[in-house]
């Protein structure tokens, strides 16, 4: 209540962001670009004690959101997409070594082939000692670029997959490459899921959807870790962009905020942040005319007091309108 009557007299909201982080491998030098050093692991395990970071399962944060609790700034999510077998191999002992909670999201086709490169049934059965095991998707595709059966098929065999491995149906899901659209999202929730990962850099408040969860990726040798912790969530409601352009320019972005921001700066990838666009009665409008020259481009806006919104588009999306 008392947070509610400082929103209502200051016209700010005032809440606490937890940090959800995402890995992908460990000590596996072969992929640079998604790969986490066990001595860079080591160096940020040890950050979060050094600095008071309290490491708690996920559950604990979606349990936080469904009944409205205060979420603790302190509070740190581990996940791991993937299931490559060096999270086993490397990463599994350290976070059993500190005692640390991680969400493992899996991609239920590597479970049905013997790869050297992702984990095995048994060593996924065995992580679940330690951690939660959540869905990746079976096909790790591009999911914005496949119909709607499509989608729904795949996610169902991700669960029925899990189940039958785990005795129980997973709880939280991941979005292969982070990339899904209003549709996706649509299809995916109605698989039950509890929450729903993506990975646009950004934070968790009480204000977050449990279904639509920032995450942010650690990857290599981070510099100036302590800036991971500077993203803050802000609530925005997007109207353009919403998918990748069919011409392949982004005409105009066009955010729905809360009244009390005055302005924001917008980044799109390839062509860095604008100046300062003005807010009014809550809503940006700025005409862009941007060419887009990546098949995943990634959108920002950021307001004066660092808090930012995100988004992921994909080239090829099939649900433009």
């Amino acid at each position: 209540m008392k947070k509610v009557l400082l929103t209502l007299c200051f016209g700010i909201y005032l809440f606490a962001d937890a940090t959800i982080f995402v890995y992908h491998r460990f000590g596996d030098g072969r992929y640079p670009s998604t790969n986490t050093p066990i001595q860079e692991l080591k160096e940020e395990f040890a950050y979060f004690q050094k600095k008071g970071y309290e490491v708690i399962p996920l559950k604990r944060l979606v349990k936080a959101l469904k009944t409205g609790e205060d979420i603790n700034p302190k509070w740190v999510v581990l996940t791991i997409d993937d299931s490559y077998e060096s999270f086993y191999e490397n990463g599994l002992p350290l976070f059993k070594q500190y005692g640390y909670p991680f969400t493992l999201f899996v991609q239920s086709k590597t479970t049905q082939y013997k790869s050297s490169d992702y984990m095995s049934v048994e060593q996924v059965k065995d992580a679940a000692r330690y951690g939660e095991i959540g869905c990746h998707s079976h096909n790790h595709y591009h999911l914005p670029t496949k119909t709607p059966e499509t989608v729904r098929e795949d996610t169902q065999k991700c669960v029925d997959i899990l189940s039958q491995i785990l005795g129980e149906k997973p709880k939280y899901y991941a979005y292969p490459y982070g990339e899904y659209n209003d549709e996706i999202k649509k299809i995916v929730k109605e698989q039950g899921f509890e929450a729903i990962m993506n990975q646009s850099n950004g934070s968790v408040s009480e204000e977050s959807d449990r279904f639509d969860l920032y995450r942010v990726a650690l990857v290599g040798n981070v510099e100036h870790f302590d800036r991971k912790f500077n993203y803050k969530f802000l609530r925005a409601s997007w109207q353009s962009p919403r998918y990748y352009p069919k011409d392949g320019v982004l005409e105009k972005i066009e955010v729905e905020l809360d009244p009390s921001i005055k302005q924001v700066q917008v980044y799109v990838s390839g062509h860095g942040w604008t100046p300062w666009i003005k807010a009014k009665n809550g809503k940006i409008t700025k005409r862009l005319m941007y060419e887009l020259d990546k098949d995943r481009v990634r959108v920002f806006i950021k307001d004066e007091h660092n808090r930012y919104s995100s988004k992921i588009l994909t080239k090829g999306d099939r649900y433009v309108k």
